[in-house]
């Protein structure tokens, strides 16, 4: 099984460019079932969880073509089942955007309950509680089943809790709604609002995205052929900021949207790190000299949970103690004890985790225990003193592009290796 080898202690200089939002493309790419014409749709990342969402897509009756390693032309005018039941499901928590699409375009949908990483129940409550509303008939056990007589029926939908998930998900079953549906209390993440923008170009009425308000006016139909460019990874790109503070070093990360990382800008920067915006990169100076620093994970705009485990990764050498709290997930430290491995000092209660911070780390071996765990376990490896050995990055591979590839090129000394011997 393929892992990741880091030789830690070596400072980054370059540029890197970010590749475009997974977030994003996992619900865009099902949302084009909506469409009777022709999407074509650039920057999108080339890894695992988007091969898996073309491959349901493709298995379901659309014609899929790879333009190039980051873009696909979907045709969804032909006929399309309704009924996904694949094992490839269980290896992706989007799977329910495949729901709202085809409960909003063909009054029916049978769908795996969602798989991907484990740190915490994903409960789909909200999601039926849309569908219900527009006009569904909702059960679910091992399968998401959604079913209605055309058409869906506008209502006004009030979430009971901030879900991105939620939020899109039933934005993209109102689209061909007939009347006007209100979501309020919804999320506000950039994603979101790619997929509004997304939806409006293929001939939709969303307005309000990114707002504390959705309001859809339903139409008979999105039948237009167009060409759409996902937006920058705010994670990815968070995480390459954070690796270079935890490394030091001086690192140019190009093709960002600098007010998508606001939150994390300013947490480097009350940490002590160096942070320069411009209008489509942000650059990183730091010494490795880390300050101490609290933080909470919110919906955005606040702090993303999705870097809360690539932040503490960074605290475990900050001067003092820090105190991070998990506002979004319920189980999201279960990576703590690898990097208590690599000698960080870290106590949870619940969902705190109190960080004292250690002269330095010193490599181990560690397994990734989700996506975004594994991120942290490389960018500790990345400042650690010796040689770390990261196993099951097959989690990594889900959301990160070309990812030891981008990082050799600024400098760290990491290589994949896929001998199981060592």
């Amino acid at each position: 099984m393929d892992k990741f080898v880091i030789n830690g202690n070596k400072s980054l200089y370059g540029e890197v460019d970010i590749s475009g939002a997974k977030n994003a493309a996992v619900a865009i790419l099902p949302a084009a079932l909506l469409n009777k014409g022709t999407c074509t749709i650039e920057n999108i990342p080339d890894v695992k969880d988007i091969n898996y969402i073309l491959d349901v897509i493709g298995r379901l009756g659309a014609k899929v073509e790879r333009l190039s390693r980051n873009s696909v032309r979907i045709d969804a005018s032909g006929d399309i089942a309704t009924v996904a039941d694949f094992e490839v499901l269980n290896h992706m928590r989007a799977s329910y955007y495949i729901v709202g699409a085809l409960l909003g375009r063909f009054g029916n949908a049978e769908v795996s309950m969602p798989g991907g990483c484990n740190f915490g129940e994903r409960p789909v409550d909200l999601h039926k509680k849309g569908f219900t509303a527009l006009g569904a008939d909702v059960s679910v056990s091992g399968i998401f089943k959604a079913k209605t007589t055309l058409p869906l029926k506008g209502a006004n939908i009030y979430l009971d809790t901030v879900s991105v998930g939620a939020t899109i998900n039933i934005m993209i079953a109102a689209v061909l709604a007939e009347g006007t549906t209100i979501i309020e209390n919804v999320a506000k993440e950039p994603h979101i609002v790619d997929v509004a923008n997304f939806l409006n170009a293929m001939g939709a009425n969303v307005k309000g995205a990114g707002t504390d308000v959705i309001r859809i006016k339903g139409v008979k139909e999105l039948n237009k052929n167009i060409n759409y460019a996902l937006i920058p990874d705010q994670i990815e790109a968070g995480t390459f900021m954070v690796a270079a503070a935890a490394a030091g070093g001086n690192v140019l990360i190009k093709n960002v949207i600098p007010k998508h990382m606001e939150a994390i800008s300013a947490k480097l920067e009350e940490m002590n790190i160096t942070v320069q915006e411009f209008s489509d990169s942000i650059r990183i100076i730091s010494d490795g000299t880390v300050g101490k620093a609290n933080l909470k994970t919110l919906p955005y705009p606040g702090f993303p949970t999705d870097m809360q485990p690539i932040a503490v990764a960074l605290l475990t050498v900050a001067k003092g103690t820090s105190i991070v709290t998990e506002g979004v997930w319920e189980n999201r430290f279960q990576y703590v004890d690898e990097l208590r491995r690599m000698g960080a000092h870290i106590t949870v209660n619940g969902r705190m985790a109190v960080i004292e911070g250690v002269d330095k780390l010193t490599g181990a071996v560690v397994n990734a225990t989700d996506l975004r765990a594994g991120a942290a376990l490389v960018v500790a490896g990345l400042m650690a003193e010796g040689k770390t050995v990261i196993r099951n990055i097959k989690y990594i591979d889900r959301g990160y592009e070309h990812f030891a590839e981008k990082l050799r090129s600024i400098g760290a000394d990491i290589q994949r290796d896929s001998d199981p011997s060592n």
